[in-house]
């Protein structure tokens, strides 16, 4: 089981600077947590002209343990976040490429935010779709087009409401396009899906569950 972190900058004139000026501590704070097993992953949020929006942050512990990161996180401490929504996760047991190995220069990924139906029938479909959905993500795990992928959780160990994942895209509209072909998405399941571009910067974390 693990949690994932969802927050959002400020949208004051200010908030850049204030990102700024945590950032290194933010980067030495996230590497001992990685080097720890306790972050999974950790990207910036970023809009399709480059501005920072947020952060994503997926952490393989407990919910101790995510109130202690929370605790330390500068990012969260120097009123950098300014929303931070935590929901349970499960990442998705998949035979992943690997994380690559250097930072990207600009743009090298996009994280698809997913939010299935929530009508009676909604996990019904899921559990239809679910199926063919990791048929098809399964041969992308492998060549590294998906970087990583999950479910969110209504709880621990509860119900799956929703997904993120993260794909090797450049554009929100090469994003789309690809998720357009997924069960999930021909199927109704996921109902509101919204995407964010990132860079990936290696950071010494653990290899992803395999299938």
């Amino acid at each position: 089981m693990a949690w994932l972190i969802i927050a959002f900058d400020g949208t004051d004139a200010e908030a850049p600077a204030r990102r700024a000026a945590a950032r290194d501590e933010h980067v030495a704070v996230i590497t001992a947590e990685a080097e720890a097993g306790r972050l999974a992953l950790g990207l910036p949020l970023h809009d399709e002209a480059g501005n920072s929006l947020g952060s994503v942050m997926v952490l393989d512990t407990d919910k101790a343990g995510l109130d202690a990161y929370l605790g330390k996180e500068p990012f969260a401490r120097r009123g950098v976040w300014q929303r931070i929504d935590t929901h349970s996760f499960r990442i998705a047991p998949l035979p992943y490429a690997g994380w690559p190995q250097a930072a990207a220069g600009g743009r090298s990924h996009t994280v698809t935010m997913a939010r299935d139906g929530q009508d009676p029938a909604a996990q019904d479909r899921r559990l239809a779709a679910r199926p063919g959905h990791f048929a098809r993500v399964r041969q992308y795990a492998e060549d590294g087009t998906l970087l990583m992928g999950g479910a969110i959780l209504d709880a621990p160990e509860g119900k799956m409401v929703g997904s993120v994942a993260v794909t090797r895209h450049p554009t929100h509209a090469e994003a789309e396009a690809f998720w357009r072909e997924d069960p999930y998405v021909q199927s109704g399941v996921w109902l509101d899906l919204r995407y964010y571009a990132t860079s990936f910067r290696p950071l010494p974390y653990k290899p992803l569950p395999a299938a």
